[in-house]
């Protein structure tokens, strides 16, 4: 028995890394070998098997647009407000083309088309700028679809470098991240990320911000500190549910700069869909805050979703 999930470990650890496969047979595999347990995508049941299913078979077209670092930027600026979004100094698709001259001494850089590329840059008089170009080309030349697990809404987005305003809030090392967890346009609960560039540690909470005793990390990377209720909590809890709309889950990301609100980006399939829950029952019970769409017969993927302020929109 042990040989044989050995060999059976092995065989997925090979299978997970051949992401050409077909999605509905690859989706089985990455989720066996990140979970330990198999893939039932007639009837998922917990959270992460319905990422899954939810980047095999639902594919409306603003998925592309709601993922993508720049174009998201003209929806918030419709749902909610031009004000919620940070200043953008440069949009461009080649490194080269990056005018170091007209940005301030602190900036970001950050990757449109994928997850975790991003260039914080405290002093442009000390950046290595032939050292930051072969980077950017090389984050540039990514797919993020095919870098992770298959995240459909990416797998179209126009490769690009976004240039923003560098954010501090006070004296704190680096910022607060805001998550929240919104299911058919309500925002259930939120993870909140604190200290991501030395000590990174993360932890879920309720929305009145009591902590939730559920976890995806270690015990050592989880909050074991008291966090302070942001004074800006309840805006941002509606302005998620804003832009949420009536998908059937999203996650909105905000930051809290001095009390002021500022939209960070939305992801439908945090971790990848790899990260189970502890303790596992947990997994069940956020998978049922999460609605997914009915396929119907003879129906490959779900490519209209119903908008809460407009009819059925096809994408």
């Amino acid at each position: 028995m042990l040989m044989w999930s050995l060999i059976r470990r092995q065989t997925l650890r090979i299978l997970r890394k051949m992401k050409f496969l077909p999605p509905k047979l690859y989706a089985h595999f990455l989720y066996e070998y990140y979970t330990g347990k198999k893939l039932h995508l007639n009837n998922p049941r917990e959270f992460n098997a319905k990422i899954q299913w939810y980047k095999v078979f639902y594919h409306p077209r603003i998925l592309n647009q709601l993922v993508d670092k720049f174009a998201v930027r003209a929806y918030v600026k419709d749902k909610i407000g031009e004000v919620y979004l940070n200043t953008m100094y440069q949009i461009c698709d080649d490194p080269k083309n990056i005018n170091y001259d007209l940005l301030p001494k602190q900036f970001v850089i950050k990757a449109t088309h994928a997850s975790s590329y991003n260039l914080i840059v405290h002093d442009k008089n000390k950046l290595d700028k032939k050292k930051t170009e072969k980077l950017f080309h090389k984050w540039l030349s990514k797919n993020q679809y095919y870098r992770t697990g298959q995240e459909w809404a990416y797998k179209d987005v126009k490769p690009q470098l976004l240039v923003e305003k560098f954010l501090k809030d006070g004296d704190e090392g680096s910022l607060i991240d805001y998550k929240f967890y919104c299911f058919d346009g309500v925002a259930k609960f939120l993870e909140v990320h604190l200290d991501r560039a030395d000590n990174h540690k993360r932890g879920f909470y309720d929305l009145n911000f009591n902590p939730l005793p559920f976890r995806y990390v270690s015990k050592k990377k989880s909050i074991d500190t008291r966090v302070m209720k942001p004074k800006n909590l309840e805006e941002m809890i509606t302005l998620s549910q804003v832009l949420a709309d009536s998908l059937p889950f999203v996650r909105v990301d905000f930051y809290s700069i001095k009390g002021k609100t500022i939209f960070g980006e939305m992801t439908f399939y945090p971790s990848d869909g790899r990260k189970d829950f502890i303790p596992d029952t947990y997994n069940e019970i956020i998978g049922d805050y999460f609605k997914l769409p009915k396929l119907n017969k003879n129906q490959n993927e779900i490519l209209k979703y119903k908008s809460a302020s407009t009819k059925m929109k096809d994408d």
